[in-house]
């Protein structure tokens, strides 16, 4: 494609339900080449004649071949914004960035996804001088106290092409646009509203983090503009009037149960699970399926943990297969019952000590960060050394690329391994990794790299 944007553009016009070309269904995602290098591929003839034939067809559209190649859209003229939110402590939704957003202008569209572990936005204005005023005042500012950073730059690209309404894309132009095959409809994308259409805050009883909003008083951002906790956030007036509908729409009770689909039945176990969503919040129970061991379910602690894990792990690859994570109907997972057939597929860890978030204030509120494949070791006696820690790795089959000792204390390490996929499958394989003198292996996503 012309430029990553349309590469996003181009994945989110794509349902999770493969399109079908000529009855076999064909599947658009993300390569690891950054770049095709041209002159080395076979019938260059053909593959030039498919480019020209693309920009042809595109052309009536964003015109985004002819208008990059022409250098038309420099950045600052455009009425796109482009948002990475940092340090992401808690779910941000579509609708917190449409309600932030607003206060500058009239918000059109906006495209919400994941890229390089990082969850970012395309937000597109009604007039570029509104994204103007926006960037000045937001860049840089905090969703939630201490969390949630905004970075917010000019797009490259002139107009967004939503073809969903959804928790992931919305045009507030069009409601007529369907939600997507197997893609939340919009009900479930306004979850996370109260009962008088007032957002809670997530950070309720969480480690001391207020819910403020670290706005500044310039750009014309006052008090009254933005209230000071995001349980004061009302809806748009624009909202209210009917552009999304959200009156009609009853209020749905978040759920702490999530639903994990596409597993690998031959490598995956409720202790696995565990583990890997017991870095996002304390997970109580988890329940593979019986009859259906790619699918599990999982408990965890509150409703904001659950987002927070599904906001991290849904779309990562597990033992080479990538997971989807969804919020289940289900709001408790029931234990078997006495004398019913279970092989040991459910799993009771409401009492376990390896919860990482039932002490009040912990430090491990401030360090929760998508999964990479740089590690974080702590709780590492004296005695083990660097080699022995990349030894114990390399011995379960993981390659090491990188490990440092951290200078100020050498009970914490940076590992680096293959890759993201390989670094998952090490936390679950190795954190509470016994390693001598009653020393526990303490691992991590770093939000680092070595």
């Amino acid at each position: 494609m012309a430029s990553e944007e349309a590469a996003i553009t181009m994945l989110n016009y794509y349902p999770p339900a493969a399109p079908q070309l000529r009855s076999q269904p064909v599947y658009v995602q993300y390569s690891n080449p950054r770049e095709l290098k041209a002159d080395s591929l076979p019938n260059q003839g053909g593959a030039n004649a498919a480019l020209q034939t693309a920009a042809a067809v595109h052309s009536g559209g964003m015109n985004l071949s002819r208008s990059v190649a022409n250098g038309t859209m420099m950045g600052g003229q455009s009425p796109v914004l482009r948002i990475i939110v940092e340090n992401l402590f808690y779910p941000v939704s579509l609708e917190v960035l449409h309600q932030i957003f607003s206060k500058f202008g009239t918000v059109l569209k906006i495209i919400t996804f994941t890229k390089n572990n990082q969850f970012q936005a395309l937000l597109q204005y009604s007039d570029p001088v509104n994204a103007h005023h926006a960037k000045l005042a937001l860049d840089g500012q905090n969703i939630y106290n201490a969390c949630c950073t905004l970075r917010v730059e000019y797009s490259k690209l002139t107009s967004l092409n939503v073809k969903y309404n959804n928790d992931k894309s919305r045009d507030f132009t069009r409601l007529d646009l369907p939600s997507g095959d197997s893609q939340p409809t919009l009900d479930h994308a306004m979850a996370a509203y109260g009962a008088h259409g007032i957002m809670p805050s997530p950070c309720i009883g969480s480690a001391g983090f207020a819910p403020t909003m670290g706005f500044p008083h310039a750009a014309g951002l006052s008090l009254q503009m933005m209230p000071g906790t995001l349980e004061a956030l009302s809806i748009p007036a624009s909202a209210m009037a009917g552009r999304m509908a959200m009156h009609a729409m009853p209020p749905i009770a978040m759920n702490s149960v999530l639903l994990v689909s596409n597993l690998n039945p031959s490598s995956i176990s409720p202790h696995g699970l565990f583990i890997l969503f017991g870095v996002y919040g304390d997970v109580h129970r988890v329940k593979i399926m019986f009859n259906k061991k790619e699918n599990a379910l999982i408990q965890m602690a509150d409703a904001t943990q659950a987002q927070l894990a599904m906001s991290h792990l849904n779309g990562q690859r597990l033992h080479g297969k990538v997971i989807r994570v969804t919020v289940s109907k289900h709001q408790t997972v029931q234990l078997p019952r006495e004398g019913q057939e279970d092989q040991g597929l459910t799993k009771d860890f409401s009492g376990s000590p390896l919860h990482r978030f039932k002490k009040p204030g912990s430090k491990n509120f401030q360090n929760i960060f998508p999964p990479s494949a740089t590690l974080h070791l702590s709780n590492i006696p004296p005695s083990v050394t660097d080699e022995m820690l990349q030894d114990l790795f390399a011995a379960c089959g993981y390659s090491v690329r990188a490990f440092k000792f951290f200078l100020k204390d050498r009970k914490m390490a940076l590992i680096q391994l293959g890759s993201v996929e390989e670094a998952i499958q090490a936390l679950i394989d190795l954190h509470n990794h016994d390693l001598g003198e009653n020393h526990h292996l303490r691992v991590s996503f770093s939000k680092s790299t070595i």
